[in-house]
């Protein structure tokens, strides 16, 4: 298993990150809150999980150790594959996530693109056992810092592709985009910063 991945960043988008290890980029897909702690040229690290299929290996990274373990806790349930867990983790913080299987917050559950009720129910009876409220300290272990600021043309394509790569419709992703365009201008406004906040209005409705 890849469980952690150092280099320096050469791409960045909003539910990715190429980072060079030794003359090899590697791929990693991360979530929207990873992306937005990192910037291009300078070292980042990530914990990362490897999922295996007969087909593909695709390596996940996460901002820290106790995104990574409920990223693959989360895919012990039935029902959840990598893409169900990352769109998870990306509207829900770790401790909201554990905390909404904790309590029964089936409400909060199904905030997530592809979680109704009766998927809400599932992850609730197999992890509530899992979980604890009481969450770790999460040890950053990407820099902070935020990506170049976005050109007025292009951000919203990615944008709206990351979520609905996610799981949400088109209609939906075209309307987070709507609402967060007004942010697109400010100098700290990269692609990542404008998915997190689109992220946002779709996580209030």
């Amino acid at each position: 298993m890849i469980a952690q991945l150092s280099g320096t960043v050469i791409q960045l988008g909003p539910t990715s990150v190429v980072i060079e290890v030794g003359g090899i980029g590697v791929l990693a897909l991360c979530g929207p809150g990873t992306a937005a702690g990192l910037r291009i040229g300078e070292a980042a690290t990530l914990a990362t999980s490897l999922v295996v299929r007969e087909d593909s290996l695709t390596l996940y990274g996460f901002a820290g150790v106790e995104e990574r373990e409920l990223f693959e806790l989360l895919q012990t349930a039935t029902g959840v594959g990598p893409k169900l867990a990352q769109a998870a983790l990306a509207v829900l913080s770790p401790h909201d996530l554990r905390t909404a299987i904790a309590t029964e917050n089936l409400v909060t559950l199904c905030k997530v693109p592809g979680i109704g009720r009766k998927g809400a129910q599932r992850l609730v009876i197999e992890l509530k056992d899992k979980i604890h409220t009481t969450s770790s300290v999460t040890q950053p272990v990407a820099p902070a810092g935020a990506e170049a600021a976005s050109s007025a043309a292009g951000w919203r394509d990615q944008v709206s592709q990351g979520l609905q790569g996610l799981g949400w419709s088109t209609r939906d992703a075209e309307a987070a985009c709507d609402e967060v365009e007004p942010l697109a201008g400010a100098p700290d406004a990269g692609v990542p910063q404008l998915m997190r906040a689109a992220l946002q209005t779709l996580a209030r409705r």
